[in-house]
């Protein structure tokens, strides 16, 4: 029984194997139709005396750029506020009762327009008391120059000794110095009497109104401020890398909000000698000419200082710039080939889109824009149409 159990597993194994042979020689037949098959379409070695193309190559217009004539500029970027540079604190330089303030914010007043009025009862009496101090002192001058040049008299008779003579003429100094310090306490009283009516120091408009009539001022008081709207100081931090650029004189312009596309001028008459802790930035400070008063105080303004400035010269596009080993060239399009011309560059755009070329080519010359690998000096190209009517 067992003998019999034991026949029957070999030929068991003897099928799978013979079944997995015929398995492999149908995999391997079917293998040699897919390779006759492909034979016609298999890939041919390179040849290695076949050249690679050598053009011409077509030129788009977008891989070409005209030498054109134009100035270029570069200009700092400038933000800041606006402040008046004319501004005063009219403050009161007596003290007493306010009867009447005439102005209001926001109101236009003249240099000496008379703005507000104070008390003058109590400095009226002190001017009436210093008056007559003037005059009791000048009485009292004139009786000591008769007592003088009468003396003089008796002494030339012998009539009075020397020291009697001194005397009358040491009271006709004093009655002299009496005089002067009268006349200036009076003139002190006069003042007095002229700053309890308040004027405008300068021409300008009201900005802040501190006080109400009715209310007691002293010395010192502040009373009203008045800006100058004529002229306006614009203050701009600048990086301290560009300080060197900076010239006193230099002209920016600028916009500010609400006003459209209306620009404004400015100009830089002080650079701060230090940098700031913080931003370690400079503050610059330009002039900003309002005759007509459309800015105000306090206006954020944002735009560009204007560094450098060329005069129209022949520019690129940057794009169109090789270098090679330090040398900066262009490849120019003459007679469908490409030229190599060695170029000194000068200013750049803001934003780097173009270069003054100062020598090297000439306006109206075709230079290779596009970064093309495959392009170099000597290649043979042609210009598509377009690229031809640019």
């Amino acid at each position: 029984m067992s003998v019999i159990t034991h026949n029957r597993h070999a030929d068991s194994a003897g099928g799978k194997l013979k079944l997995l042979l015929v398995i492999l020689l149908i995999v391997a037949a079917f293998a040699a139709i897919f390779m006759a098959t492909r034979g016609g379409s298999a890939e041919k070695p390179a040849d290695p005396n076949a050249k690679a193309y050598t053009g011409p190559y077509e030129l788009a217009a977008a891989d070409v750029a005209t030498v054109e004539q134009r100035a270029l500029s570069r200009s700092l970027p400038l933000s800041g506020s606006l402040t008046p540079l004319v501004q005063a604190t009219v403050k009161s330089r007596v003290s007493g009762d306010v009867l009447e303030v005439l102005v209001r914010e926001g109101q236009v007043v003249k240099k000496g327009e008379v703005l507000a009025r104070i008390d003058i009862r109590n400095l009226g009496a002190q001017f009436d008391s210093q008056r007559a101090s003037l005059d009791k002192a000048r009485a009292d001058l004139a009786l000591a120059k008769i007592n003088s040049e009468t003396n003089a008299l008796m002494l030339k008779e012998k009539f009075i000794s020397k020291n009697a003579y001194d005397s009358a003429l040491s009271a006709y100094d004093a009655a002299a110095a009496s005089v002067k310090v009268a006349e200036a306490q009076a003139r002190l009283a006069q003042i007095g009497l002229d700053d309890a009516v308040v004027r405008a120091p300068i021409a300008g408009i009201v900005s802040q109104r501190m006080v109400q009539p009715g209310e007691k001022v002293s010395p010192d008081s502040p009373l009203l401020a008045i800006v100058d709207l004529g002229l306006l100081e614009l203050e701009a931090p600048a990086p301290a890398s560009e300080i060197p650029s900076v010239k006193i004189g230099q002209t920016g312009s600028f916009k500010v909000g609400g006003y459209g596309e209306r620009v404004f001028t400015a100009k830089v008459e002080r650079i701060n000698p230090s940098t700031d802790a913080g931003t370690r930035s400079i503050k610059l400070y330009l002039s900003v000419d309002n005759a007509d008063g459309a800015l105000r105080g306090g206006m954020f303004a944002q735009g560009q200082l204007v560094l450098d400035q060329s005069a129209p010269s022949p520019t690129v596009p940057t794009s169109a710039i090789r270098s090679d080993s330090g040398v900066t060239y262009v490849l120019a399009v003459e007679q469908d080939k490409l030229v190599r011309h060695t170029v000194t560059l000068g200013l750049k755009t803001d934003d780097a889109s173009f270069v003054e070329v100062r020598d090297g080519v000439s306006v109206g010359s075709q230079v290779l824009a596009a970064k093309i690998d495959a392009l170099h000096d000597g290649s043979t190209v042609k210009l598509a149409p377009s690229a031809t009517a640019k």
